[in-house]
């Protein structure tokens, strides 16, 4: 009876492209919570002023998400980290080219933003279940970030007081667990290395 040879599997290259940047990720995730905490702590913040915060926060998370996407090689298969990029960096150039639209419209469109930006960490996550036990964090994450769209979708005209702790308690948690997500890669990327070596 011949005895089968068993080669090495095929590293998987979607999980090792985002160990490999997961200081990007670990960026992303301090900036939200950089933003939540902010928010809470600037009592007198106008709404509008809030929005357009957020619509920054956007803007930088939609290019950390590109760059991410794109480091070290195409974005083959990390397509959904590259719209998740897109759309944030959509909704922040909107935010400021439009500077005298209604806080309720911009409500809107952040509450748009947060969905997709949900959706496709979602399908990401998906993407990563067989490769990595702590997707969860990133399936979560998405999931926190589509019930803020649609809460924000649900009562738009809430009080300033009352969206500015939903949009800063969105902001700390997500930022917690992209956090949470970025370590646990970097952690892959150290076994990995002490594999190799």
């Amino acid at each position: 009876m011949q005895s089968q040879v068993q080669y090495p599997r095929p590293a998987p290259l979607l999980l090792h492209a985002l160990a490999r940047n997961w200081w990007l990720l670990l960026i992303r995730g301090l900036c939200a919570i950089a933003f939540g905490f902010l928010a809470f702590a600037w009592p007198g913040i106008t709404l509008f002023t809030l929005v357009l915060l957020y619509g920054a926060y956007a803007l930088a998370d939609g290019i950390l998400a590109v760059i991410a996407a794109f480091k070290d090689g195409t974005a083959d298969s990390r397509w959904w980290l590259a719209i998740v990029g897109l759309c944030g960096i959509a909704a922040g150039i909107v935010t400021f080219m439009w500077p005298g639209i209604t806080a309720f419209v911009l409500l809107l469109l952040i509450a748009c933003w947060s969905i997709a930006h949900g959706i496709f960490e979602i399908v990401g996550a998906i993407q990563l279940r067989k490769e990595i036990s702590d997707e969860w964090m990133l399936i979560l994450s998405g999931a926190i970030s589509i019930l803020f769209g649609i809460l924000l979708l649900a009562r738009p005209a809430a009080g300033a007081l009352a969206l500015v702790w939903l949009i800063g308690t969105f902001a700390i948690i997500y930022g917690v667990l992209t956090s949470a997500f970025a370590l646990r890669l970097r952690t892959h990327t150290h076994t990995n290395m002490a594999h190799s070596a």
